[in-house]
């Protein structure tokens, strides 16, 4: 892979920046990469495993002639960072970010990027339950999506340029529209991530189960659950603050779901529950076919990086 940007700047250094810049260096991105977080701790532990080629203090500074600007902040303080940034972006640069909700960063980040930088939406759909600088690893998004929202008017170029710089990172890249963007990912991620918070929290509440019987037999179904809720705490209050719409449309259908599901255990209705359960499988295999997950026991997890 050849270099597809002079010099990207990540604002932000948890787990996702961090497996960019390690990405970028696996496949010869960029010719420099900055990064910069609003924690000195975080900024000192980034120079100190030489995540970048410079870290530096703010995000005004980051940006300075930086060809690819990456906002991998919550969503909640996106348009707070752009706010910041706005004035020092290099003309023909492109700012482009990796929240999980698309439609309120467009409205929150849009109407600081000035005239003649190009502002490129992007959502990587890959993660770990681990955060923080040190959680990065340069094969996160190998063989996962990234979704690419450009507005209708967006410089078809720069679209191409920042799907190369995905497709280099070993990402799968599509287009699609923000409204149907947060629907999706309101199905596939987020409502699961509250319904995986729910879990936890009532096995917290469940005084007739101790703690230690909680954590000593937690068999598959409860611990995977766990390793949802155990994700960044800040991201995802932002994510259902920011998606509300399309979480709540998911969850209400999730709950009539629950309660067909309830009628018939209670009525003993067993041929329901079998159709049921035998559809939802075939959904399961079908992520398999797609390569987005693996049947190997333990869903092969214990031997991937953290």
């Amino acid at each position: 892979m050849s270099v597809v940007y002079g010099r990207v700047a990540l604002i932000g250094l948890g787990l996702i920046a961090s497996s960019m810049a390690w990405g970028m260096r696996r496949a010869g991105l960029a010719e420099e990469i900055v990064g910069t977080a609003r924690s000195a701790q975080t900024r000192e532990t980034a120079r100190e495993i030489g995540l970048c080629d410079r870290v530096v203090d703010t995000a005004a500074e980051a940006v300075k002639d930086a060809d690819l600007v990456v906002l991998a902040v919550p969503v909640g303080v996106m348009g707070a960072v752009a706010e910041e940034i706005g004035p020092h972006l290099k003309q023909g640069a492109t700012v482009s970010d990796v929240g999980s909700v698309k439609r309120a960063v467009i409205a929150a980040v849009g109407p600081h990027i000035p005239d003649g930088v190009n502002f490129i939406p992007a959502h990587p759909l890959a993660g770990t339950e681990h955060s923080g600088p040190r959680s990065g690893f340069a094969e996160l998004f190998d063989n996962r999506f990234c979704l690419l929202v450009p507005a209708e008017n967006s410089d078809r170029q720069a679209v191409d340029r920042l799907r190369a710089y995905w497709e280099g990172l070993g990402a799968n890249v599509e287009e699609m529209d923000a409204d149907h963007h947060d629907l999706v990912l309101a199905v596939t991620s987020h409502a699961p991530h509250l319904i995986a918070y729910t879990m936890v929290g009532v096995a917290d509440d469940l005084r007739r189960v101790t703690d230690s019987e909680v954590i000593k037999y937690s068999a598959a179904g409860f611990r995977d659950f766990t390793r949802i809720a155990a994700s960044d705490p800040t991201m995802w209050r932002d994510v259902f603050l920011t998606n509300k719409d399309a979480t709540l449309e998911i969850l209400g259908r999730f709950t009539e779901e629950l309660f067909a599901l309830q009628r018939a255990i209670r009525t003993g209705d067993g041929d329901m529950l079998f159709d049921y359960f035998t559809r939802t499988r075939a959904i399961r295999r079908s992520i398999i076919d797609a390569g987005q997950d693996t049947d190997a026991p333990d869903f092969g997890r214990s031997k991937v990086h953290p």
